[in-house]
């Protein structure tokens, strides 16, 4: 397997102009500020972090669904901001999204067959048996059976439906696979089914993840390293078994910390965050997280923290830079 990165972010961010009208001008909202890493094939980067932390933006821009305003994304050595149409509609193939809710990801109108195959439609010159033994090998992989090839999609459970959904993203045989929630709307039960299913055919196809979640638990289980963001920004980023047996930025600890333990012998500090995540309208000066910091001080509030190399992970803290953690713990 090689360690060669497939998608690498330099410094990305996105930028929106909102609240605009014929006779008042918008306000700048900074969905995301600068946020760099490197994907490499067979690898999972997890992106943790509370809702409007700019991880859907993330995601938007690694599928290009949205140009990203500043820094650079290149896939595979390419730059899909500066790549013509035809090496864009490449870019595009290789990498797939899978949803968060696989009841509005399909068509509600087109049978399961005709959802697999129009990826194929679309960027192929496959015939119409091609396409059609295409979809159903695809369906076979991922565990629905060949009656199932003309059915409609409230016909099925929502773990097949996401199943259904995982099968869509692969027709192309892309690359990198972006997860945005792919089991939060799914039963516990049928979680592991689909985890599991993640896991081998990523094994199988060599594919990247950029799985996104708010489920720590579940993130343990699948990735290998985890970035986590706080208001558009990273504020850790690092190898998933040193942020989890020692995380470092006092948001990572109260976010490890409020997720849930299934051992109920094994205790873990509770660690309460006040108040809510800031408008990004208007974010707080110095470091974003200071308002619900404990270990804010003056620095905090006035100067932002950059990303350093500590133990073993990066992280954007004033407290880790002056050994002030301690006071945490």
């Amino acid at each position: 397997m090689s360690d060669a990165p497939i998608l690498s972010a330099r410094d990305l961010a996105q930028s929106y102009l909102v609240g605009g009208g014929l006779m008042r001008a918008g306000f700048g909202l900074q969905a995301l500020r600068g946020v760099s890493f490197d994907l490499a094939p067979g690898r999972t980067l997890a992106v943790v972090g509370e809702s409007g932390c700019g991880k859907s933006t993330l995601a938007r821009i690694l599928t290009m669904i949205e140009r990203p305003t500043g820094g650079r994304l290149l896939i595979e050595g390419s730059d899909p901001v500066a790549a013509d149409r035809a090496e864009k509609r490449q870019l595009r193939q290789k990498v797939q999204i899978v949803f968060q809710n696989p009841y509005a990801s399909l068509n509600p109108r087109a049978k399961i067959r005709s959802i697999l195959e129009e990826p194929l439609v679309i960027n192929t010159a496959m015939t119409a048996a091609e396409r059609r033994a295409a979809a159903l090998s695809m369906m076979a992989r991922v565990g629905l059976r060949p009656e199932h090839a003309l059915r409609y999609p409230h016909m099925f459970s929502g773990g097949q439906r996401q199943r259904i959904a995982i099968a869509r993203a692969l027709m192309l045989r892309p690359r990198i696979i972006v997860l945005d929630e792919p089991v939060s709307a799914l039963d516990l039960s049928i979680q592991a089914q689909v985890l599991n299913l993640l896991v081998e055919l990523q094994r199988e196809f060599n594919l990247a993840y950029l799985f996104i979640s708010h489920n720590l638990s579940v993130v343990r289980h699948l990735a290998e390293e985890v970035l986590v963001m706080y208001l558009g920004r990273a504020v850790e980023h690092g190898p998933r078994e040193a942020i989890y047996r020692q995380p470092l930025h006092p948001y990572t600890r109260a976010l490890l910390a409020s997720s849930p333990v299934a051992d109920p012998a094994h205790r873990r500090a509770r660690l309460r965050i006040p108040g809510e995540l800031p408008s990004p309208l208007n974010p707080p000066a110095g470091c974003a997280f200071h308002p619900r910091c404990p270990l804010a001080n003056d620095r905090c509030r006035q100067e932002r923290p950059e990303l350093i190399r500590q133990d073993g992970r990066l992280v954007a803290c004033h407290a880790v830079e002056e050994g002030r953690m301690a006071l945490a713990a």
